[in-house]
């Protein structure tokens, strides 16, 4: 078994001639969201996964194994419910309420600017249906917010964990 115990968040600092010739394995959320956990690449082995307890593993991160090889993680389709407004009675502002709403049930929620996605959960779809909001069960690669301290890399590829940004409005947030 080969174990890997170093990620390489979005192959930061890899060239893409590597990442290319890289071996993959594609895990679900329920995998990715744990720090140790065992799998099998695209080359047929056994992989023994072990990072620092609380770091998931997103789609396109790469980890390094032992003997030096990368493997680079694909996002598993799985299912899940894609959220949208009605398009013929809603608005976008429906989609910033079910968002609001699903934060404050702590659901894990991946955020993209015409849908959101949740793991399958038939209360809440009930609940978001009776919002006028459109859910539908699909199978999907599902990437939750990391959360307002999980020092999250967005789709940009960009962390914003632990420095500030100026706005340029007068003042820095520090993220």
């Amino acid at each position: 078994m080969l174990t890997a115990n170093k990620l390489l968040a979005q192959g930061q600092g890899l060239s893409p001639a590597l990442l290319k010739r890289a071996a993959t394995v594609e895990l679900d959320w329920d995998v990715r969201q744990k720090s140790r956990f065992s799998a099998t690449d695209s080359q047929g082995r056994q992989l023994a996964i072990f990072l620092p307890r609380g770091q998931a593993v997103r789609g396109g991160d790469v980890l390094v194994a032992e003997d030096g090889s990368l493997i680079r993680v694909l996002a598993a389709k799985q299912k899940v419910l894609r959220i949208t407004a009605c398009a013929q009675h809603g608005s976008p502002f429906d989609l910033m309420r079910a968002a609001y709403h699903l934060g404050n049930r702590h659901v894990p929620i991946e955020l993209q600017p015409d849908h959101l996605k949740i793991e399958p959960d038939h209360v809440l779809a009930d609940m978001l249906r009776a919002m006028h909001m459109m859910v539908e069960a699909a199978d999907l690669p599902f990437e939750p917010e990391g959360g307002a301290y999980g020092g999250h890399v967005t789709n940009d590829g960009h962390s914003h964990h632990g420095h500030g940004h100026s706005h340029g409005h007068g003042h820095a947030h520090d993220h």
